[in-house]
């Protein structure tokens, strides 16, 4: 029989710049340094001006090592290329999923065509912490589109979930991770109410982009806010008091030392110091667009 979990605590999504950028930050807090394996979640809604130059619009070119950057895309499209050659673009309901390893440098740029799609990019980016015996893996890029996530479905349709990574109601999802990870896409109507088990021995939170929820055996919360549970139990329930997007991230804990500086994470300060002399020398590659 499963048994719900508590929450821990709510984390709200506070506004920040980053890099010019308005983004929503839900972690790492002044509180909280991350959530065993997640690093970071950043949320953002940006609207692409008519007249911008979609390949000069976005985010430059940019390195990262030792963990995973996933961008989960809500609507408009992410143009994503790397120094590794690697040169796509997932549109709204899919994911980019990118190991950077041992590094890689990579740009985030809106599509060509975004003004066909709405002319806004609404995205959260994951920080995924990669294993000490993973990170300097050879990088890799998983683009998934929306019609290739497996979705599955309760309550006459009234709650779906996208199933981008791990395993859920016998459903595996297409993105293969080097730790145990489980990432669902989640869309409730109104009065859907619905359990999802989750290992107990993994980490969880749900973030809510839009909505409001009342988490059985805590209350309620509104969009903008991480519910981020406790490791005591086997399942979560969830009511959807308005129609709801959410995201439920869980996650096997690395319990593994943590260094990290702007885009890279390792396990030692002497590892980050080894990541910037790579980068500035070149080992990381170079992305010329």
């Amino acid at each position: 029989m499963s048994k719900n979990r508590t929450v821990e605590r709510l984390l709200y999504a506070e506004k920040i710049d980053m890099g010019g950028f308005p983004v929503r930050q839900a972690f790492p807090t002044q509180h909280v340094e991350q959530i065993d394996p997640f690093l970071l979640l950043h949320h953002a809604v940006l609207k692409v001006p008519e007249g911008a130059i979609p390949h000069k619009s976005g985010v430059d070119p940019h390195p990262h090592r030792g963990f995973s950057p996933v961008t989960f895309v809500y609507k408009g499209g992410v143009h994503h290329r790397d120094s590794r050659g690697n040169d796509s673009v997932v549109y709204a309901g899919g994911t980019q999923w990118m190991k950077a390893g041992m590094g890689v440098v990579h740009s985030e740029r809106p599509p060509k065509d975004i003004h066909e799609h709405g002319g806004e990019q609404e995205i959260i980016q994951l920080w995924v912490n990669l294993p000490k015996a993973n990170k300097m893996d050879q990088p890799a890029y998983y683009p998934l589109q929306a019609q290739d996530t497996p979705v599955f479905e309760a309550e006459n349709g009234n709650v779906r979930a996208g199933v981008v990574a791990g395993n859920f109601e016998g459903i595996s999802g297409p993105i293969k991770t080097p730790s145990p990870v489980l990432a669902l896409r989640i869309d409730m109507k109104a009065g859907a109410t619905y359990t999802f088990p989750i290992p107990e021995s993994y980490n969880a939170f749900l973030y809510l982009l839009h909505g409001k929820i009342s988490v059985e055996g805590f209350g309620l919360s509104d969009e903008l806010h991480a519910v981020v549970f406790k490791r005591d139990g086997t399942s979560c329930t969830f009511t959807a008091l308005k129609d709801t997007q959410a995201l439920l991230m869980a996650g096997k804990p690395l319990e593994e030392p943590l260094a990290s500086h702007g885009p890279f994470v390792m396990n030692t300060q002497s590892e980050i110091m080894q990541a910037m002399r790579d980068y500035q020398m070149g080992k990381m590659g170079m992305l010329i667009e």
